[in-house]
């Protein structure tokens, strides 16, 4: 049996502090959703918040028809006399989901009516909703704390409402205050009472247990879940999708549907969009989460995969990395000279495993990349040639004028310069090197794909940069990266290991 998911990561992930998709975002994350997670369900807007997000909706409700996923689109509509039901109408969706009261407090106190008028307003908006052709699900607003203080009330209005054209009843967790055990209770109670219901749970993570209290959720009964890319949303934010669909696949042994190896990219553009970094210890997508550091990790691995668990990288889309650094034993150098393609004996590798953890005690950072030089230099012997060499370059910046880059390259010892202009001292130098790729040896450059910049904390204008490049060349991606006090000559020497790497593609 599946656990329906639903994403709501363009209407509550939009909530989160300093996010706003604009009209391509929300259409562009709406097609990763639906044609490469195939997530079933996807709640993309709040009725009438603004003109531009009307533009935005009517976007991906045209676009979505046209692809026979309209019924997939979901609005978050209001008790408000029929306005909300007018807009998602105009705007071309056919689901909405209405916001009702699931607790006393929010109904007596928040809209000031008595409970029975406000199951009267519910079921006039149900009805209005279902005559102008729309499906309808209802939100019970703060759920948990009417289960909490006054499940009553709850029960009573589910009652009175259980016969109208309601798909589902969302059990929302408003205000992230239960934990698994009142989850799991609290949802029975509900399943128990209305078996014939489909019940949804809305999950937010104040204390750190959204994640946790889907789980018991699902266990409970709930047929549908709710979660967001990254974990996006008001305050604390919401489940994350990631790990919601690998606890239910792994730890529940129930379906989803969302095509697990399709959820590190998503992610990743997701990221790019809100401007919310993702943490690199962050479950399934963190940056250092399938990255072994101690070697004697690394060496159980290698003696019947003894460190790993059902979280194996390639089942998101990654690859396990093994760490270098003072931790390292040989067991990690061997797994890292293996993915370089690289054969040492015994004692060798014993000089370069000396050589890291050194570096690592300095608090050097090692990476995959460094390690052909290491071992070059350790062994005395050129292990990994320098194809691809900067001979000079000259950078010009000059207030009013567009920087520009005049390079020299020698590729296989044969030299070629070219001069470039750009929109800073490093696109300029990348526009040169591409020149005499693409024009004079007529061969394919790699794209681009993230820059990032690091500096030591409390570290001064002297500081050392460090700077990560991540690169696309046919289909493999490459990261590489550069040390030195000043940024562009640390980008440039990530350029360099990136060319000498592609020539042994």
């Amino acid at each position: 049996m599946k656990v329906e998911i639903l994403d709501t990561t363009l209407r509550d992930g939009e909530q989160t502090s300093g996010v706003s998709f604009s009209a391509s975002e929300k259409l562009g994350i709406a097609r990763l959703l639906l044609e490469e997670l195939h997530v079933p369900r996807i709640e993309i807007a709040s009725a009438r918040v603004s003109e531009g997000e009307f533009d935005a909706v009517r976007k991906v409700c045209k676009w979505a028809e046209r692809m026979g996923h309209l019924d997939k689109i979901e609005v978050l509509g209001f008790l408000d006399n029929g306005m909300s039901i007018a807009w998602v109408k105009k705007v071309g969706a056919k689901v909405i989901n209405l916001l009702s009261k699931g607790s006393e407090k929010h109904c007596v106190c928040q809209l000031k009516q008595t409970p029975q008028e406000h199951i009267d307003v519910v079921t006039k908006a149900v009805e209005d909703a279902t005559n102008a052709g729309l499906t309808v699900n209802l939100y019970l607003e703060d759920w948990s704390n009417g289960m909490k203080n006054s499940y009553n009330y709850v029960y009573n209005m589910v009652s009175a409402l259980r016969h109208l054209p309601i798909e589902r009843f969302m059990l929302p967790d408003t205000l992230g205050i239960l934990n698994p055990y009142d989850t799991l209770a609290h949802i029975q109670r509900m399943v128990r009472r209305f078996p014939e219901l489909h019940f949804d749970f809305h999950a937010h993570n104040d204390y750190d247990l959204a994640t946790s209290n889907v789980y018991a959720a699902v266990l409970g009964g709930a047929k549908g879940v709710h979660c967001t890319v990254n974990g996006l949303g008001e305050r604390a934010g919401n489940a994350c999708m990631s790990s919601v669909v690998a606890l239910i696949h792994d730890q529940l042994n129930r379906d989803t549907g969302v095509d697990e190896t399709k959820i590190n990219k998503v992610s990743r553009i997701v990221e790019s969009f809100s401007g919310v970094l993702i943490p690199q210890n962050k479950p399934i997508v963190g940056e250092s989460v399938f990255t072994q550091c101690a070697g004697i990790h690394a060496d159980g691995d290698n003696k019947d995969n003894l460190y790993y668990n059902d979280l194996l990288p390639e089942r998101f889309g990654r690859e396990r990395e093994y760490a270098l650094g003072k931790t390292s034993g040989k067991a990690n150098i061997k797994k890292n000279l293996e993915a370089l393609g690289i054969e040492l004996n015994d004692e060798q590798i014993q000089l370069v495993t000396k050589r890291i953890i050194e570096l690592g005690d300095k608090k050097e950072l090692v990476t995959q990349d460094d390690l052909p030089f290491i071992v070059a230099d350790v062994i005395k012997q050129q292990m990994v040639s320098d194809k691809v060499r900067i001979i000079n370059y000259a950078l010009n910046l000059s207030q009013g004028l567009r920087p520009t880059a005049t390079i020299k390259l020698a590729i296989h010892d044969k030299e070629f310069q070219e001069t470039a202009v750009g929109d800073g001292q490093y696109d300029a130098f990348v526009k040169a090197v591409r020149g005499i790729y693409t024009e004079k040896l007529s061969r394919e450059f790699p794209v681009l794909t993230n820059y990032s910049v690091s500096i030591p904390p409390g570290g001064q204008t002297d500081a050392l940069v460090h700077t990560t490049i991540t690169w696309n060349f046919k289909g493999h991606t490459l990261k590489t990266r550069g040390l030195d006090a000043d940024q562009t000559e640390a980008a440039i020497q990530a350029t360099v290991k990136m060319l000498n790497i592609i020539e042994n593609l």
